[in-house]
């Protein structure tokens, strides 16, 4: 993806981790405690989840991101802030009264939440993008001069108390509770414990295609996972695929598009497959035995990203017996 603008990027940029430095109890700690978050979330998984994950909200969060140099953890948390809020103002305007034939006080009530979503989207996305590079705090933080100018230049007619007031106010509907892991997280935390366990292949290459393909799965979300139900499905045995149908039909297969730990498994077995097929099988047996996710899942994953990327060139499949 190209830079939008020509400002330089300050000398301590740098968003490539360091492997191999953190301690054997550090890693389980830390990967109980992603494991647990993702459990809870899930758990609570609300049913507008995924609700401002699309493309062009993506992509447009994506190129900000790019021009203002922020590192790639900023642009998944900003993805990630926006969608959790949204969420929090779809739900204010269910619990809204119910818009009537005589149109009620209430039914204005509604009406003018949504309204007023709509009026402040694009500048409740800059909020986003603003906190986020704020928890980023090693790299470049998007003040309110540089944001005013951006929404200036849509001509938005903003004010520099207004822009701080959006930022409080989605901090306020999230409760303050911001520092939500994205799924890189959980990749480096995974490709941290694979080096551990004695993964041939080195975590720098690894890592650095794995963040393109998170990328582009952020950018073809819907329709990667399209292709990983359809997959799932055909995969399944006589027995299983009844169970599984009534499964995916109860939960509109919603909780493993929101499943960050797959996710990151999934990328992970996708990016070693395309840097080295040979050490591939080795990547996914690892994978889980970390993490608890079946073979057949992570391979199934790895079958829907490289069908999009790649085309006919994918991993076989394996058939269950």
């Amino acid at each position: 993806m190209a830079r939008m603008g020509s400002q330089a990027v300050p000398r301590f940029y740098s968003s490539e981790p360091l492997f191999g430095g953190v301690a054997p109890e550090v890693m389980e700690a830390s990967l109980l405690r992603l494991a647990a978050e993702n459990e809870r979330y899930l758990s609570e998984l609300p049913g507008q989840a995924g609700c401002c994950k699309d493309c062009r909200t993506v992509e447009f969060i994506f190129l900000l991101a790019e021009k203002w140099h922020l590192d790639h953890s900023a642009r998944y948390q900003a993805v990630e802030l926006l969608e959790r809020f949204m969420i929090k103002q779809v739900e204010q305007v269910c619990k809204s009264p119910t818009e009537n034939m005589e149109g009620t006080k209430g039914g204005s009530s509604r009406s003018s939440l949504k309204e007023q979503i709509y009026d402040t989207f694009v500048l409740r996305l800059v909020s986003c993008i603003q906190l986020a590079s704020k928890l980023s705090l090693h790299y470049n933080i998007v003040n309110s001069n540089t944001a005013l100018k951006f929404l200036q230049s849509l001509k938005y007619s903003y004010t520099k108390q207004e822009l701080l007031e959006s930022e409080l106010a989605v901090l306020e509907t999230l409760q303050f509770q911001i520092n939500v892991s994205t799924p890189l997280a959980y990749i480096e935390l995974l490709l941290e414990v694979l080096g551990h366990n004695g993964c041939l292949l080195p975590a720098k290459p690894l890592h650095q295609m794995c963040v393109q393909l998170l990328d582009f799965l952020y950018l073809e979300r819907e329709a990667i996972y399209n292709t990983l139900l359809k997959t799932a499905i055909e995969n399944s045995t006589p027995s299983e695929l009844q169970v599984r149908r009534f499964y995916l039909c109860r939960a509109k297969f919603l909780a493993v598009k929101e499943d960050f730990m797959l996710l990151a498994v999934g990328i992970i077995s996708t990016s070693a497959f395309v840097l080295n097929p040979e050490h591939w099988k080795q990547v996914v047996e690892h994978l889980n035995c970390i993490t608890g996710i079946t073979s057949q899942s992570i391979l199934e994953f790895s079958y829907a990203v490289l069908k999009h990327v790649l085309g006919s060139t994918t991993p076989k499949q394996q058939r269950r017996k």
